[in-house]
C-alpha cells in the first residue's frame, strides 16, 4: 500500500474521555503544526467528555465522533468498528494505556492496517484494584497492536516490557510544545500579576494539573504550608479542575491558607500563567513525562519534580527532583533556594533535546507515512 502524491492519511485519534488533560494537549499540539494536506486526524472521543475544542479541530479539517465509553465493552466495540469502517482510516493511535486492547481490537476487527498502542503514563502503587486491572490487561497490551509508542522510557518499558524496548521496538514521541508560545515574557508577567493583584516581590508557586489523586494536590497544600511559615510574603497559584478540587478547597481553608491560594481553574491561555510564577513545583505520585512540565522549562521557571516521575523531565538546568519519602519542610528548603532567572532562554535547550513541536510534528509526520506504505 503505497502513498500517492496527493492522497491524504486519514489517522482515528482515541482520546477516551476528553477532559483537556495533558494527552488531549499534546495530541492537539501535533495536530496543529502536521502538514493537513498530508496527513488527517479525527477525535474518537467518550460521550461523556468535556471540554472538547470542536470548532478549532474542525477549522483544521478534522472531526469529533463520539462513542460510548469502554465500560460499555460491546456497544463501544461495535460503534468504533462501524465508524472506523465507514470513515476509511489507515492508521489508529490510541492513546489510553492499557485501555487501548478494547480499541485496537474493534480497530482489528475493522481491518485497520496500521495499529498504534501508545503509553503515557506508568502507574501508582497506591491504587491496588486499579493496577490489578492495568497488570491484566497490559498482558493483552501488544496483541492487536502492530507498533508502539511512548513518551518516555519507563512509560515504553511499562506498557510494552524491558525486551520489546530493549529491541528498538517502541518509538519515542516526545511531548513536544511550540516553545516560541511559552517564551518568558515581562509585560504579560506584569499583567496577569496586577490580574491577580500581586506585587512584584511576591514569590508565587505554581502548578498545573487536574485535581486527581495522581497529582498529589495534598502533598503540595502540605508543601505550601511549610514554604509560607518561612516566607509570608507568598501565593500558591493552581490552574486545573477535578473531582477532588472541593477536597483540597477544604484542606486549604482548614490550614487558615485562603488567601495565601488561588484556583484558577481550567484556562485557555495557560501560557500566560506560567510567566507570573517563579517556581514550578509538581509532587506527582507517578507520570509518563508531563508535559506541563516541558512547558514550566521552556518559559524559564526553576522547577521541582517528585522523583517518580522519568527523569527524562529534567531538560534545564534549573530543574531538580526530590523524593516523596521526604518530608514536606525539606521541600520547602529546597524551593527557598530557587528563584526565576528572567534573562534565562531555554528554547535552544529544549529544541536541542526534541520538544519543538515543528521539528516533531515533521518526524511523526514522516514515521505514519513509513507506516502506511509498509502494511
Amino acid at each position: 500500500m503505497m502513498k500517492q502524491e496527493d492522497e491524504t492519511i486519514k489517522v482515528a485519534q482515541i482520546i477516551g474521555k476528553w477532559i483537556g488533560g495533558g494527552v488531549e494537549s499534546i495530541v492537539m499540539n501535533y495536530y496543529k503544526n502536521i502538514d493537513h494536506n498530508k496527513i488527517q486526524f479525527d477525535f474518537f472521543c467518550d460521550e461523556d467528555s468535556t471540554d472538547i475544542p470542536y470548532k478549532e479541530i474542525e477549522q483544521l479539517g478534522g472531526k469529533v465522533i463520539l462513542i460510548p465509553p469502554y465500560q460499555k465493552i460491546f456497544k463501544y466495540h461495535k460503534e468504533l468498528k462501524k465508524e472506523l469502517i465507514k470513515g476509511k482510516y489507515t492508521i489508529v493511535h490510541s492513546h489510553i494505556n492499557t485501555l487501548s486492547v478494547f480499541s485496537l481490537w474493534a480497530a482489528k476487527s475493522a481491518k485497520v492496517p496500521v495499529r498504534i498502542a501508545h503509553s503515557h503514563s506508568t502507574t501508582n502503587p497506591k491504587e491496588k484494584k486499579k493496577n490489578m486491572l492495568k497488570q491484566l490487561l497490559k498482558l493483552f497490551s501488544k496483541v492487536f497492536a502492530t507498533d508502539y509508542f511512548c513518551c518516555s522510557e519507563p512509560a515504553g518499558r511499562w506498557l510494552f516490557g524491558n525486551k520489546e524496548y530493549d529491541k528498538g521496538n517502541v518509538f519515542i514521541l516526545n511531548n513536544a510544545i511550540d516553545l516560541d508560545k511559552f517564551k518568558y515574557d515581562e509585560d504579560i508577567r506584569k499583567k496577569k500579576r496586577k490580574e491577580l493583584k500581586i506585587n512584584e516581590d511576591t514569590l508565587v508557586i505554581g502548578n498545573v494539573g487536574r485535581f486527581v489523586k495522581q497529582k498529589n494536590h495534598e502533598f503540595l497544600i502540605d508543601i505550601f504550608n511549610e514554604y509560607h511559615k518561612r516566607n509570608s510574603d507568598s501565593l500558591l497559584v493552581l490552574l486545573g479542575d477535578g473531582e477532588l478540587m472541593d477536597t483540597i478547597k477544604k484542606k486549604v481553608s482548614a490550614m487558615q491558607l485562603e488567601s495565601a491560594v488561588r484556583f484558577l481553574g481550567n484556562r485557555s491561555d495557560v501560557p500566560d500563567w506560567y510567566q507570573m510564577m517563579d517556581v514550578f513545583v509538581m509532587p506527582s505520585i507517578f507520570e509518563g513525562l508531563p508535559v506541563v512540565g516541558v512547558e514550566a522549562q521552556a518559559n524559564g521557571l526553576p522547577c521541582l519534580f517528585s522523583n517518580t516521575i522519568s527523569d527524562e523531565v529534567l531538560l534545564t538546568n534549573r530543574a531538580e527532583m526530590m523524593s516523596l519519602k521526604c518530608r514536606p519542610r525539606e521541600w520547602a528548603d529546597k524551593i527557598m533556594n530557587m528563584r526565576r532567572e528572567k534573562s534565562q532562554d531555554t528554547r535552544t535547550q529544549l529544541a536541542e533535546k526534541g520538544y519543538d513541536i515543528q521539528i516533531e510534528a515533521q518526524k511523526l509526520q514522516e514515521c505514519y507515512v513509513q507506516m502506511y506504505n509498509s502494511k
